[in-house]
């Protein structure tokens, strides 16, 4: 347990370098004043941890995560749900929320790429093959 709470701490050092870093490459105007509101609680004794910040430039960030048992409750695993947003140069906010656990990092947003339906033709040869199994065997 001290090994995943050690790498908790690992892991808000490199937020709080990527927070900085985004101060340090944002391109800012002169009459810009640039604020950060900065939370961090944990990495706490059972391995969880919470952060959330807010810059002045209009980026909201926050995550949480746990050490959980898998299924078989024979491992640890970190499961982590959080979310970001951020003005495009537009204007408009792009936002994105996210779980990454056993199955992966697994992101959702409005501005992701979707799967294209399946065609008609497809779904019905599908369709066809799940109601003739005797001929799998031809």
């Amino acid at each position: 347990m001290n090994d995943d709470v050690q790498l908790l701490q690992y892991i808000l050092i490199a937020i709080l370098f990527c927070v900085s870093a985004v101060f340090a490459l944002s391109p800012l105007k002169p009459e810009t004043k640039t604020s950060l509101t900065l939370n961090i609680y944990g990495p706490n004794s059972d391995g969880s941890y919470n952060y959330n910040y807010e810059t002045g430039n209009g980026i909201h960030v926050q995550e949480e995560g746990q050490i959980v048992k898998t299924e078989n409750g024979k491992e640890d695993i970190v499961h982590v749900q959080g979310s970001f947003s951020y003005p495009n140069p537009d204007g408009k906010s792009v936002a994105l929320s996210y779980v990454a656990d056993e199955n992966g990092f697994q992101p959702k947003g409005d501005h992701l790429p979707t799967t294209p339906k399946i065609p008609s033709g497809i779904l019905k040869a599908l369709e066809y093959i799940a109601q003739h199994p005797e001929e799998d065997n031809l």
